[in-house]
């Protein structure tokens, strides 16, 4: 049977997060790219393909039923006389020039959700918001509330209430989007980078939506696997650096690493340990260097005492650099030199953290501060009845602090990432802000390199 000689039109409809396709040919599925599934005799695609098959069939004049689709068109306008910046409106621009289905690149602070909020006002469609956080959850929701004026839903986080305007996690949107992938004509993907790990692209894969939205300040990933975004979402579209917009629409800002130095006890003590980790990398043939490098290490540490005295020492000269005395000593000044302005503390683990909060009688926000408590802080933040706060990695991404204008990270993993996003922190504009990095390093140890790996960004050159 030929494509112009079907005797029944084509079928779309969805089902458990797949598309399913009726009373197509054997010759069709196979050059559409369909899958038989012989156990209902009928064609199966991923829900994603869904825009790719309705162009094919349309322009090949196959006739077809779209039983598949319930997203709806909605009468979504911005509220209000706020004009986008430059920059937005280009990056708008390119978006509907990629179709609809593409990547925006913009540095924290520059105004990725009125972005968002535009794409939605163009497309008019219901619409999914996935972002990674519960934090970010209610940040969106209470955002798209005020811009739109209409009723958000929410799943996630004890909710399950979709509207023709939804935010969702990324977790939850792997657990739902198999009963919700045909109600959304537009998902915009916040904070996009995470999209490519294992369970949170096949939520993608299982929603039809034919527009999609990318979201991220920093697309480049350290498994390489930046390709998923073509098929999950589209190509990067349009990008400006923290560089470009920094002075008019982000704060001007400068980075300063300050050198911290170990006592003769703590050099002597950090030699030893390092050795002993250095000689069982050696003697094992472990490359750290190599992205499984660390996972070997672990692996084959478990195998043997030396092993086992390794891992010891790994940690031991860790802790050495990161907590180092003369660190909290620096960390003292920077808060007394700055006093009158509004301060991040960022460090690399928790153990820090309630150190750096309990001698200096600072706020601490971890991933197991309560929501409610973490609330309060930043709100008493913004409102200048605190003027630090120290963290681990929780205020890394997404979370708004617009007040602040001061960052100093104490230790940190030698992610580019992390650190791009911890300066992103403290780059939201405002009249007279001036953002300052600091960066303090244990010098002559393993934290320079690390320190040099993570600055591998045009936000440092």
């Amino acid at each position: 049977m030929t494509e112009t000689a079907l005797e029944n039109p084509v079928r779309l409809s969805f089902k458990a997060g797949t598309l399913r396709i009726d009373d197509a040919s054997a010759e069709l599925g196979e050059k559409y790219g369909m899958v038989w599934d012989p156990r209902e005799n009928c064609h199966r695609a991923k829900a994603n393909d869904y825009r790719r098959l309705v162009t094919l069939l349309t322009k090949a004049g196959i006739p077809f039923v779209d039983a598949a689709r319930r997203y709806t068109e909605e009468p979504f306008n911005v509220l209000g006389e706020r004009s986008p910046f430059p920059h937005q409106a280009e990056a708008v621009r390119a978006w509907e020039a990629a179709a609809g289905s593409a990547v925006v690149v913009l540095p924290t602070g520059a105004g990725k959700t009125f972005v968002a909020a535009l794409a939605i006002a163009r497309k008019k469609r219901s619409t999914l918001v996935v972002v990674p956080t519960l934090d970010l959850m209610a940040q969106w929701h209470d955002n798209l509330t005020t811009t739109f004026g209409t009723k958000v839903g929410l799943v996630g986080g004890g909710s399950h209430e979709p509207e023709a305007l939804t935010v969702t996690t990324y977790d939850s949107a792997h657990l739902h989007m198999d009963r919700l992938g045909d109600r959304f004509g537009l998902v915009i993907f916040d904070e996009c980078h995470h999209l490519p790990s294992g369970a949170y692209s096949t939520a993608a894969r299982m929603a039809l939506a034919p527009y999609r939205l990318g979201l991220t300040a920093t697309p480049e990933r350290s498994d390489g696997r930046e390709d998923a975004y073509q098929e999950l979402i589209g190509p990067i579209c349009y990008r400006k650096d923290i560089r470009e917009l920094s002075g008019h629409y982000l704060a001007p800002y400068e980075t300063i690493r300050i050198g911290i130095p170990l006592s003769t006890e703590e050099r002597t003590e950090y030699e030893r340990v390092r050795a002993e980790y250095t000689s069982f990398l050696r003697s094992t043939g472990i490359d750290m260097s190599r992205p499984d490098g660390f996972s070997q290490f672990l692996l084959r540490a478990s195998f043997s005492d030396a092993g086992r005295k390794a891992l010891l020492a790994y940690r031991t000269q860790r802790r050495l650099a990161s907590g180092a005395p003369a660190k909290l000593r620096q960390l003292e000044r920077l808060l007394f030199l700055h006093r009158n302005e509004r301060i991040l503390i960022f460090t690399e683990d928790n153990a820090t953290v309630h150190e750096i909060a309990t001698r200096l009688l600072l706020p601490a926000i971890t991933h197991q501060t309560k929501v409610k408590e973490r609330s309060r802080i930043l709100a008493d933040f913004a409102r200048g009845e605190l003027f630090a706060i120290v963290t681990s990695k929780v205020l890394n991404e997404g979370v708004d602090v617009p007040s602040a204008s001061i960052g100093i990270v104490l230790s940190g993993s030698g992610s580019v990432r992390e650190h791009v996003q911890r300066l992103g922190r403290i780059l939201r504009k405002s009249a007279t802000k001036r953002a300052i990095l600091y960066e303090l390093v244990a010098g002559g140890t393993s934290e320079e390199r690390t320190s040099e790996r993570r600055r591998e960004h045009s936000a440092y050159k």
